[in-house]
């Protein structure tokens, strides 16, 4: 009885710390929402899906009026421009880098809502008066020009930049540690985009978006540097879990010695990485693209009137780790599946990868089963429980037509008569085409056999037909679950 009497005590204790903690929480500003909600008046067209070069957004950069000041930083190992685009006449330095991996464009597309911002007026001219004033901003809107034409990580000499702050083989790498240097940068935003598949710690949720003060030894110690870049990622965080709950994630914080956050943490700059991660619904990162907005102004305020100090590290410290391969695209759970005459119940695992074509400016979706068994603590941006169904491979149609003919057929038919997969001549134009109920596919050798060689394997295809009592009710076709009517 005296024991359970204590541990009611500290409960109570401790549930009154607890409030204690969230009352103190510092208020969120109200201006953290207002940049939220006005972000469409200021997104730039054209920007629409995350695919886009260098070409694309030069002349954005190069139309930016005064007081923008544009500078040509230097050029890429393919000779492309690198720009050095800063604003504010403020003691304090702040940089903002973004796209060192070619194929991380979601920051990108948010400081250029960021310039369009800047050059507004409206009712948020005191916030711009603010930051014009306190601060000296500093941007590198695509560091890697060359990945970003190719929409791939490295650069075209093979090296992840991210990984040449010590060696500076890398002309991009060298330009930022030059304007990091010059400028003597207070604070510095590493701007990332993650695998879609880490999960914000052990759960259901997708690390949508990932925050670090990154460390700048082994002993991952907090000095004045380290402990400041913490603090603003609480109010920053304050502003996304209204919008992604659960959905922040705090990236690994292992010490890097060859990478870029961790050095220029060591070097002095207050260093925050944001990395954009997968959101459901939200495959071009439009919506990820508005939160890195306000996020981005939220931090720029905190800096600016710095208010970041009334935080302690308990809101960073407090975020679950990310968690690798967590996550994947679809989970149909509890489907029976036949082998040697053997049935049995699994979960269903799919992802789908991105294959580029049209000069890496699009791309089109190929699947596979990712993971099978029992996958309870495996959590999908879409599931599906069909316990009592049984999953079968689909079947290849017989004959060879043009994707023209493919797109006309009667999609629903072919999934009742157990076809899910279609021959055709040419390659689509229409990468949309992807998506259908059926997958298009090269002429087969045999295509009498099943689509999946008659089995349910990890590695085969996306696509599955799910029957209940021998009727086809819903199907799995390159990784998308389609009902059949």
């Amino acid at each position: 009885m005296q024991k359970l009497l204590l541990i009611l005590i500290f409960c109570g204790l401790f549930a009154c710390q607890s409030k204690t903690q969230q009352a103190t929480e510092p208020a969120i500003s109200p201006n953290a929402e207002r940049f939220y909600d006005q972000h469409p008046a200021y997104r730039v067209s054209g920007l629409e899906t995350r695919r886009f070069k260098l070409e694309d957004i030069e002349p954005m950069i190069k139309a930016l009026p005064e007081p923008f000041k544009v500078k040509l930083a230097g050029k890429s190992f393919q000779d492309r421009n690198i720009y050095h685009i800063s604003i504010g006449t403020g003691p304090v330095k702040v940089l903002m880098w973004s796209q060192m991996h070619g194929d991380e464009s979601t920051a990108t597309m948010a400081l250029m809502d960021l310039f369009q911002f800047l050059q507004k007026k409206d009712e948020l001219d005191s916030v711009r008066q603010l930051l014009l004033s306190k601060l000296t901003l500093h941007f590198i809107p695509m560091l890697n020009p060359d990945g970003a034409n190719r929409f791939t990580r490295r650069n075209m000499q093979g090296i992840d930049i991210n990984r040449d702050a010590m060696r500076l083989q890398t002309p991009e790498g060298r330009i930022l540690k030059k304007i990091r240097d010059e400028i003597k940068a207070d604070w510095g935003f590493n701007l990332h985009d993650q695998n879609i598949y880490l999960g914000a710690g052990v759960g259901p949720y997708p690390a949508s978006i990932s925050v670090l003060a990154p460390a700048y030894n082994y002993e991952k110690q907090i000095n004045e540097t380290r402990g400041d870049a913490m603090r603003l990622i609480g109010v920053m965080n304050q502003l996304l879990q209204r919008h992604i709950p659960k959905q922040v994630g705090r990236y690994d914080d292992a010490f890097e010695p060859r990478a870029f956050g961790d050095n220029i943490q060591k070097w002095g700059t207050r260093t925050i990485l944001i990395e954009s991660g997968g959101l459901k619904g939200d495959p071009e990162n439009q919506l990820l693209r508005r939160l890195n907005f306000s996020i981005f102004l939220t931090a720029l305020e905190a800096i600016a009137t710095g208010r970041f100090k009334e935080w302690d590290y308990s809101a960073y410290e407090g975020l679950p780790e990310n968690q690798p391969s967590g996550m994947q695209d679809l989970i149909v759970r509890k489907v029976q599946v036949t082998r040697t005459d053997k049935t049995y119940k699994v979960d269903l695992a799919f992802r789908r990868e991105e294959v580029n074509c049209d000069n890496s400016r699009k791309f089109f979706y190929r699947s596979n089963i990712s993971e099978m068994g029992d996958l309870q603590n495996t959590f999908g941006y879409d599931e599906i429980e069909l316990e009592g169904y049984q999953a079968i491979p689909g079947n290849i149609r017989p004959g060879v037509i043009s994707w023209q003919e493919a797109q006309k057929l009667d999609h629903m038919a072919l999934l009742r008569e157990g076809f899910t997969d279609v021959q055709v001549s040419s390659w689509p134009e229409s990468l949309e085409l992807s998506k259908l109920p059926v997958l298009l596919v090269r002429p087969k050798s045999n295509p009498a056999s099943p689509g999946n060689s008659g089995l349910i394997n990890l590695g085969s295809s996306g696509s599955i037909l799910l029957q209940k009592d021998g009727k086809t009710e819903y199907a799995v076709v390159n990784g998308f679950l389609h009902k059949v009517l």
